[in-house]
């Protein structure tokens, strides 16, 4: 049987761990939102989606990590949130590794619409532990 102490540690904890997932995510979202022509071709440089779909989603994702981002933080919906949140992690680990096995030279895009944050073994670490904070 969990004491109110643990529990109230445990409640701090998942406060502070939402807080910091959900500013990543909107710090990441926001840069893309802001040139999405030049996300866009980050999102082409991947050779994931059949061209017909890398604007709609050069639009749409980063919109969809600033709401995920802001719901996370308010507390809002967190069952659905978390699984949202966990996928969209689970996607980006996927697509980083398949590019990293490919030998692609590409820019991430992930935090930045610069290039210059090449995909490496790093990235690939970094959205791992992120995931496993998610998880939490």
């Amino acid at each position: 049987m969990k004491t109110p102490n643990l529990l109230k540690i445990h409640h701090i904890v998942s406060v502070i761990v939402r807080f910091i997932l959900g500013t990543v995510f909107i710090v990441a979202g926001i840069p893309k939102i802001l040139d999405t022509a030049s996300f866009a071709g980050t999102v082409y440089n991947y050779h994931l989606l059949p061209d017909i779909f890398i604007n709609i989603f050069a639009i749409t994702l980063p919109w969809l990590e600033v709401i995920i981002g802001g719901m996370l933080i308010m507390g809002i919906w967190m069952p659905g949130t978390v699984i949202f949140y966990n996928l969209l992690m689970v996607t980006f680990i996927g697509a980083l590794s398949f590019n990293t096995a490919r030998g692609l030279d590409i820019s991430c895009g992930c935090f930045s619409t610069e290039p210059g944050d090449i995909i490496d073994m790093g990235t690939i670490f970094r959205d791992l532990i992120i995931l496993s904070a998610s998880m939490y």
